[in-house]
């Protein structure tokens, strides 16, 4: 992994950000789908939350990049400007709140002592890891993002991400609660509760995903919206049960 953060050291961001992403981070090129190196290697092991995307984004992986080379320019350590990288995937806004919101309704704070799901993400606190199914950026052969497609869990190379790097991630952090973001992280954790490397009881999957395109279901499974207001989108009955389930697993959690 030397090689590939050496060369981050020197890639070129403008030409990264518009989609053309150089051979010295290439880590493997796989049928239809690439990966590629960013600094996302660092493991906070004192968190007590830990937010699992898909996959980071072009744009998240460019601004890791940057973090890490202004690091290194600021005469940080290796190990520190890893550190500072990988703390660019802060989840903050809208989305932020939406999660603190749901964390709250079904319990999590109680399970550590917490009024409130704010305090993981206070100033200076250092109890959320951040961190992908697929911990670097997968690519498609046109240069776009990768969204799921293929499966990763049916892909050979996609699926040995999983097994090796977040698997690591997972025997790092096994007092946490685990919050998959989207059915690609659910999946990608269930997985690994499945070979064991997880505790099933600490992986909170049913929670919508906090991104605005979601505010209908957030706001029905926090009780601002009635089932009567609800378009037909939305699956009251599932959220009913996602939200009680949740309740009742951090409530054996806490117990």
């Amino acid at each position: 992994m030397q090689t590939f953060i050496n060369a981050a050291r020197t890639v070129d961001l403008a030409a990264y950000r518009r989609g053309q992403t150089p051979a010295e981070l290439t880590i493997g090129e796989h049928g239809t789908v690439s990966v590629s190196y960013a600094p996302f290697d660092f493991i906070n092991r004192s968190a007590e939350l830990v937010l699992v995307g898909l996959t980071p984004g072009r744009t998240q992986a460019a601004n890791a990049i940057e973090a890490l080379q202004q690091a290194f320019a600021a005469d940080k350590t290796q190990d520190e400007a890893l550190r500072i990288a990988k703390s660019t995937a802060s989840f903050s806004g809208s989305m932020r709140s939406s999660l603190v919101a749901m964390l709250d309704a079904v319990g999590v704070p109680a399970k550590f002592g917490r009024t409130s799901a704010q305090e993981f993400f206070a100033s200076g606190s250092d109890l959320v890891h951040f961190t992908s199914a697929l911990r670097y950026p997968v690519y498609l052969a046109n240069g776009d993002n990768y969204s799921g497609a293929p499966d990763p869990l049916g892909h050979p190379v996609l699926r040995s991400m999983i097994e090796s790097h977040l698997a690591e991630e997972a025997a790092a952090l096994p007092k946490a609660i685990w919050v998959p973001l989207g059915k690609g992280a659910a999946a990608s954790l269930q997985h690994l509760v499945g070979c064991g490397v997880l505790d099933g009881r600490r992986v909170l999957s049913g929670l919508p995903h906090p991104s605005g395109a979601n505010a209908e279901r957030i706001a029905y499974f926090l009780g601002r919206k009635s089932c009567d207001q609800l378009s037909v989108k939305t699956n009251a009955a599932r959220i009913d049960d996602a939200r009680e389930r949740l309740r009742l697993q951090v409530e054996a959690l806490a117990a």
